[in-house]
């Protein structure tokens, strides 16, 4: 099936948005159309909503590789995250109770020299009226056109996170089994949500040659 980036940006859209706005039993009708407001900004600044991160992105990559993650959650450093829903560079989670465990968690989290991740309180009503929503953000060194991730950081990512698998790696995972890893979620083929066709390819291009050179073990058939 042709992957259609538009008609899945919608989709998650709609779908997040049901989920985040209060529902009529627990806000009235202008809280709920200050929630949509918000919503549409935070969209706005953060890019579509996903499924799932590339397993190098720097919001899920302080993960053990042996096992890795691509949804933000203890295994990659985030503390109290509940009812969370995913943006291409941040996410909106709505833990009971202050919040106070996420901010906390995500300020301990490592900084990298390609991005820095911030966490908030939105001074808005989401998902339920006794949570604290909060907006973890990935700000990113440099600014992308349409937060499409370029080539040049997504392939250092990658390398940053992969070839030191080396080390105890006993199989070579094919291209096909590892794009759900490196694309993200939704995807296509070649690309995603995150990465443009011709970043896809060459993200491709890359794990191929590595290995084919044998360094992870024999490839798995």
């Amino acid at each position: 099936m042709t992957f259609r980036a538009d008609e899945a940006a919608r989709a998650g859209y709609e779908e997040v948005e049901k989920y985040l706005v209060p529902r009529p039993r627990d806000a009235d009708e202008a809280q709920r159309a200050r929630s949509r407001r918000a919503l549409e900004d935070i969209a706005d600044g953060l890019g579509p909503v996903v499924d799932r991160y590339p397993s190098w992105h720097p919001l899920v990559r302080n993960h053990d590789s042996r096992h890795p993650v691509t949804v933000p959650s203890d295994r990659c450093g985030y503390k109290g995250l509940d009812h969370t829903r995913f943006f291409v560079n941040g996410f909106i989670t709505c833990p009971y109770g202050d919040g106070q465990e996420v901010l906390d968690s995500v300020l301990a989290l490592p900084r990298h020299h390609a991005a820095y991740i911030t966490a908030e309180k939105l001074d808005v009503q989401f998902y339920n009226p006794q949570t604290t929503p909060i907006l973890v953000k990935c700000h990113w060194e440099e600014l992308f056109p349409d937060h499409m991730i370029p080539l040049s950081v997504a392939v250092p990512l990658l390398l940053e996170k992969e070839v030191p698998c080396w080390t105890w790696s006993q199989v070579a995972e094919t291209w096909e089994s590892m794009r759900s890893y490196f694309l993200g979620a939704p995807h296509g083929a070649r690309s995603s949500l995150f990465v443009s066709q011709e970043t896809g390819q060459g993200i491709k291009k890359v794990w191929e040659t590595l290995i084919y050179t044998g360094m992870f073990g024999p490839i798995k058939v």
